[in-house]
């Protein structure tokens, strides 16, 4: 009951009151990682892994859940792969940090993998696979067999919340049906999350012509009315054809694996907000303005 009567008092503070209050959290935990995928700008790295101890990630879940965040998503690198040997009668694993958030008090943990190792024991209230695409496309952007073992672990997985996210760029725009499709013909995915590559610094070839991804949207809107499982809200993803419209990113902060702080996505920092693909600014504007739908799949994303 607590969890419902917290998101009405947050909306008071931040939409009346103007105050910024985040809701959800994004922690890096580490960066290193088992593919080096053609989107990504971060993790290309074969040496100088940093990887966050308990302790640390404890501090940084702390100071989240201080500001007044009460969700928590675990990235990387990837996050299934992390691990605090410290003490090594007491080895640490993404799910003591699963069981950690929910002690501090956050309402549910998120994790988000690549899916190319087994993560049925993954004890996240939900889990985010990154399906980018069907066979070829997929492999395309990740590496050769990826897309074979993450249908593999996401047979053996059987959680109960275990959706797909799909990041559109020039390489696996035209799998976008069927990659939906397969999701509602799946019987493990709940459903799927469109969003579009954000040209950052040394990924800028990837990015998709604007008229393309318009019509990409279109398309995506016509099969949510159509009943396909589709995260996004249809408010949402309207917002995501232009991209002048108010923003309110400080819903999500951010910690990095190196412990830096951030109040919003690092595009701003680096003058991407006029070319973001990141479509949850769009949710999270159409959620401030009260757009039923897109409160509706906040409520079903979250609780």
């Amino acid at each position: 009951m607590f969890k419902y009567l917290y998101l009405p008092i947050w909306f008071l503070k931040t939409r009346i009151f103007g105050k910024q209050i985040p809701l959800q959290s994004v922690v890096f935990i580490t960066d290193k990682c088992n593919l080096k995928c053609k989107h990504c700008c971060l993790y290309g790295s074969d040496t100088n892994h940093k990887i966050s101890t308990y302790e640390e990630v404890r501090k940084d879940l702390e100071y989240c859940y201080n500001l007044g965040s009460r969700f928590v998503d675990f990235e990387g690198g990837e996050p299934l792969i992390w691990k605090d040997e410290t003490n090594k009668n007491d080895i640490k694993d993404i799910n003591s940090l699963c069981r950690l958030a929910k002690e501090i008090g956050f309402f549910s943990a998120t994790v988000t993998t690549n899916a190319q190792i087994d993560f049925s024991d993954c004890e996240a209230d939900s889990i985010w696979v990154s399906l980018d695409g069907i066979g070829q496309y997929h492999d395309a952007i990740r590496g050769e067999g990826t897309f074979e073992r993450l249908i593999d672990n996401i047979e053996k997985s059987q959680h109960k919340h275990l959706s797909a996210n799909m990041v559109i760029n020039k390489l696996n725009y035209p799998s976008v049906k069927e990659t939906i499709q397969f999701v509602k013909d799946s019987n493990n995915i709940k459903m799927i999350a469109i969003n579009f590559h954000t040209p950052f610094p040394g990924t800028e070839d990837l990015e998709l012509d604007w008229n393309i991804r318009n019509k990409i949207i279109d398309d995506v809107i016509t099969m949510k009315k159509a009943g396909y499982p589709i995260m996004n809200s249809v408010s949402g993803l309207k917002l995501m054809k232009r991209t002048d419209f108010k923003k309110y990113c400080w819903i999500s902060n951010f910690i990095m694996v190196d412990h830096s702080r951030h109040a919003q996505c690092q595009g701003k920092e680096v003058g991407m907000c006029d070319r973001c693909g990141f479509c949850m600014a769009g949710e999270m504007t159409a959620t401030m303005s009260l757009k039923p739908d897109t409160i509706f799949a906040a409520m079903k994303l979250r609780m």
